[in-house]
């Protein structure tokens, strides 16, 4: 488990929403903390372009109702060129600041995502597909990111400008105001239904491509399997049915903006018409002057354009929300108290597996009424049929599951009063698949280890773990590159590696899942003599299929079903027990099959992909 710097405390206060709702969209970025001061010196920016804005229609006003060439002096020139300088300046400071707001505040709100996510409980990932929470991360962040950086900048300075020239508009004809805002109500009528339809298209098509990258990344992850198994016709076609099912999202989006630009364009037609049909009659009757109307129809077009980014806006909008019901529905779960219990201060004591049962459902129990206990410095081997309970008894005492009944202690101190840093930090787990990270060896080895850790501790690390032969054969030695997964190494020298990784903890507690169950016997003899080493003088238990791992240990326990049925040594439990005896005599049975079947293979094969 990967030891952070970073506190996770920022994230125990949970949000709570009812799904979609603006409120709670806006709550979230709230909760991002954006850079006040910046918004408030764009706001005032996009103000001041807009007040300027403003005055420009007042001036053709009456340059058209007094126009003549004597009227125009040079100073009024300039005057008007410093206006639409001065306008444009502050129009871009206040555009660019807006975006940098908007970016920070989606920045912010994926390092609060990213922060959860590795703080949620293993029973999360264990409920949710991997690409799903990789969506989340990308995706729903990437559609509110364009409606912050690239919307809401004229969302604002659309406002600005509307609202400063209705008032305006007022001032010269309320009446023709008046008539000319009849339309409102008939565009509101049409737009709120077309915007919960897509609230409820855009929701659905982000949970279809959460979907469609859980799917892609599961068979690119597993794509030597998907070759091997000849199924490139089928997940194919999996994949075209996931397309096909997203292209109709889109084109029942399309759709709905099909009806939204249009009939938005026809009501700006409209009020155009009617203002100018209005007006027109107006000036004929001396009610109005022609500049007068210039200046409304002017006034009319920064009410226009501002309409259509906020109608481009409120479309954007509801598909943020969609995002953001997606995304609080993860900082709504419940994560590990990670911060929180005290430290070990004495961890040469017994561990003692009380009475724990636990199952993955409540009415299915996958341990009963587990009891041992492993004595400092002791190995306790955990053996019996698969499906037993094993794997998930090794998943508890690392905490990532709590029981259900029952209690595991360090000494007299449950283990959940410690704080999950200390208690993870004094373990140190090596399991079959000994999971490797794309990059280097050095990479590798310092995983999760927050010291600097020197060459001559990677060098004495990888002599004890016998990996220091097959890495000082590598091109670039600690700085080879292993692949994704490590797939650039054989299987005996990913275990070493993780053999190697554990020595560097030095954790007080080890624990060793089947970890030479898939080697080959000369692989599983090197790999032997590793754990060997690194087992001295810690507290052990592991689990394994094969008699040569556990055969040497200080007790042995029998799972089957959930249930101890058996406790001793090796001798005694070959006397006392039946089914262990079975097992015994499976395992030298494969022992000895394996020995004579096996070819002579030379050391160089290591370096060959397992």
């Amino acid at each position: 488990m990967p030891r952070n710097n970073f506190n996770f405390k920022d994230t125990d206060r949970q949000v709570s929403t009812s799904g979609g709702s603006s409120k709670a969209f806006f709550r979230l970025l709230r909760e991002t903390k954006p850079p006040l001061p910046l918004f408030a010196v764009a706001i005032v920016l996009s103000l001041l372009s807009t007040l300027v804005s403003l005055v420009i229609p007042m001036f053709t006003k009456n340059l058209v109702d007094g126009f003549s060439l004597s009227s125009i002096s040079g100073s009024q020139i300039v005057w008007i060129g410093a206006a639409f300088v001065g306008m444009s300046v502050a129009s871009g400071l206040s555009i660019f600041l807006l975006n940098y707001t908007g970016q920070r505040m989606v920045a912010g709100l994926r390092d609060r995502l990213w922060k959860k996510l590795l703080c949620l409980p293993v029973s999360y990932f264990d409920n949710n597909r991997t690409g799903e929470s990789v969506s989340r991360m990308t995706n729903d962040t990437g559609i509110i990111k364009t409606l912050i950086s690239e919307q809401v900048s004229g969302f604002i300075s659309g406002i600005i400008s509307i609202l400063g020239a209705v008032a305006v508009l007022f001032y010269l004809n309320w009446k023709m105001t008046l008539v000319m805002f009849a339309v409102i109500p008939l565009a509101a009528l049409i737009l709120v239904p077309l915007g919960r339809t897509m609230y409820k298209i855009s929701l659905a098509m982000q949970d279809e491509t959460a979907s469609f990258t859980a799917a892609l990344s599961q068979v690119l992850s597993e794509i030597r399997l998907v070759k091997a198994s000849n199924a490139e016709r089928k997940e194919y076609e999996s994949g075209s049915q996931a397309i096909g099912r997203l292209l109709s999202f889109g084109v029942r989006e399309g759709k709905v903006m099909a009806w939204i630009s249009p009939f938005m364009a026809f009501v700006m037609m409209m009020l155009l018409v009617v203002v100018i049909g209005y007006g027109g009659m107006q000036v004929a009757g001396g009610g109005l002057s022609a500049g007068e109307l210039v200046a409304f129809i002017l006034y009319l077009v920064q009410i226009v354009m501002p309409m259509t980014q906020l109608t481009t806006f409120f479309t954007q909008l509801q598909k943020a929300k969609g995002a953001t019901e997606r995304i609080l529905q993860t900082l709504d779960a419940e994560e590990e108290p990670f911060g929180q219990g005290q430290e070990i201060t004495k961890a040469d004591q017994p561990l003692i597996v009380d009475g724990v049962t636990f199952g993955y459902k409540p009415d299915e129990p996958v341990l009963q009424d587990v009891s041992f206990t492993m004595e400092p410095g002791t190995v306790t081997a955990v053996v019996g049929p698969s499906g037993g309970g094993k794997t998930t008894l090794f998943s508890l005492l690392e905490r990532f599951y709590v029981p259900q009944q029952g209690s595991i202690r360090l000494g007299d101190d449950p283990i959940d009063s410690f704080s999950l840093r200390s208690w993870r930090g004094m373990i140190g787990y090596v399991s079959q698949e000994s999971p490797i990270i794309a990059g280097t060896i050095r990479e590798n080895l310092c995983y999760g280890i927050e010291r600097e850790v020197s060459e001559a501790e990677l060098q004495r690390a990888a002599e004890m773990a016998y990996a220091d032969g097959f890495i000082a054969e590598l091109p670039n030695g600690f700085d080879t590159d292993v692949g994704e997964r490590g797939v650039k190494l054989s299987g005996g020298q990913r275990q070493r590696i993780a053999i190697a990784r554990a020595l560097l903890r030095d954790p007080k507690i080890l624990m060793l899942d089947e970890a030479t169950s898939s080697l080959d016997s000369r692989s599983e003899i090197v790999v032997q003599k590793a754990l060997n080493n690194l087992m001295k003088g810690r507290t052990t238990i592991v689990i394994a299929h094969r008699l040569s791992t556990v055969i040497g240990a200080d007790q042995l326990i029998f799972i089957e079903k959930g249930k101890v049925t058996g406790r001793g040594t090796h001798e005694q439990l070959l006397r006392q027990h039946a089914m262990y005896r079975e097992f015994a005599s499976q395992q030298l049975q494969i022992a000895a099959s394996r020995e004579e079947s096996e070819p002579l293979e030379n050391e160089e094969e290591e370096m060959q992909h397992g």
